[in-house]
């Protein structure tokens, strides 16, 4: 008998011991999967899974012990309430970290669940100041926030496009009011005139009213502080009014599906966007790599944030195996403190609140049907 609970004892033990040296590691990403901005979410989605299965073929090991990276993915839909929602659910779930989510709108309200939970949340996408700004630990951002997107653009429609009347619309979203805020201050603080600000909704498709009193200001730039599910209508609705104006907008229309969407309403150096983030020089052979290898594994084009998402698990990881845990407690400070981590997006360092430390942005225009960059701005 005694042998016999020996020999359990044992097995039980070397069980332990197995499944300690094969322990989880759970990391989420969000992003809207349903919704008008999918293709956006999914392209995020992708560039998690692609991070997490490399990690894994490579093996990570933490604290002396071999781990296995699991993702967990949610939909937020793009909407607020549902992005509190999963995040309360991936709180509850005790997961080491999250990555996303991918707008303003619903990264904001989110960040306040897991500050509370302690729990690391690296945005590869959310450009509204107010994300870093509210004093939590916990949040991070990879790229550029609206007041250097906004900022850029706004300088860029008067000193480069020569904008003398300048219509502005948002789509009451905080993404959408932020830049187009953004983009306003520096249109003015640049000598230009804004003629209109007009409003819509991230899941409207008739602009005829707004647009033909911005026909009737004679506006020669538009900005539109939204996405591209609802920028490609408005540029078909733009060309059967008979409007010429150069369009704008930031890093929500920045994306090849604008250019599906907007189709022939779309003239060679028409459109106008800044993307968040950037690479230059030597950092472009790595981020070609990359979209090589997710158009093999997925079979589409990067529409936009994939390779942050991609980095931001990466960055993650890297933090957690430094502290030699993925306790968040334990590898937060470490998280906070990476500097100089080479990424497929960039050097990635973070400053005091959690924003990139020289962040790029990318202005791009649509010439030929394909989005072009003009240069890369820090």
């Amino acid at each position: 008998m005694k042998l016999k609970i020996v020999a359990a004892a044992a097995i039980a033990l070397s069980t332990g011991m197995a499944f300690a040296q094969n322990a989880v590691v759970t990391i989420a990403h969000v992003g809207p999967t349903s919704g008008a901005i999918a293709h956006l979410g999914k392209d995020n989605e992708n560039g998690a899974i692609l991070a997490v299965e490399e990690l894994n073929a490579a093996g990570v090991t933490i604290g002396g012990k071999k781990v296995t990276l699991k993702l967990m993915t949610e939909d937020d839909a793009a909407d607020p309430k549902q992005g509190t929602a999963v995040a309360q659910k991936l709180a509850d779930a005790k997961v080491a970290g999250v990555i996303g989510h991918l707008n303003s709108g619903t990264t904001i309200p989110a960040s306040s669940i897991y500050s509370d939970a302690g729990i690391p949340q690296i945005s590869p996408s959310a450009t509204n100041p107010k994300y870093t700004r509210q004093g939590f630990k916990t949040a991070f951002r990879l790229v550029a926030d609206d007041a250097q997107l906004g900022g850029t653009l706004g300088r860029y429609a008067v000193k480069e496009l020569k904008g003398k009347s300048i219509a502005v619309i948002d789509d009451r979203t905080a993404y959408g009011q932020g830049v187009a805020q953004e983009f306003t201050k520096a249109v003015e603080a640049a000598g230009g005139t804004v003629v209109a600000k007009e409003f819509t909704t991230d899941k409207a498709t008739d602009f005829s009213a707004i647009l033909t009193t911005i026909k009737g200001k004679k506006a020669d730039v538009v900005f539109f502080g939204g996405m591209d599910a609802v920028a490609g209508p408005m540029l078909r609705q733009m060309k059967s009014l008979g409007i010429n104006a150069k369009f704008m907008g930031g890093d929500g229309i920045c994306s090849t599906e604008l250019v599906k969407l907007g189709g022939d309403a779309i003239a060679d150096n028409q459109v106008y966007c800044a993307e968040a983030g950037g690479v230059e020089g030597q950092q472009k052979v790595g981020m070609e790599d990359f979209k090589k290898k997710f158009k093999a594994k997925f079979g589409t084009e990067v529409q936009v944030y994939a390779p942050y998402v991609y980095d931001g698990v990466k960055v993650m990881v890297a933090a957690m195996v430094k502290a030699g845990s993925s306790d968040p407690a334990k590898y937060l400070p470490v998280l906070a403190a990476t500097k100089d981590y080479k990424g497929v997006t960039g050097t990635i360092s973070f400053d005091n609140k959690g924003d990139i430390l020289n962040g790029a942005l990318t202005l791009k225009t649509v010439k030929g049907g394909k989005l072009s960059d003009i240069a890369v701005i820090r």
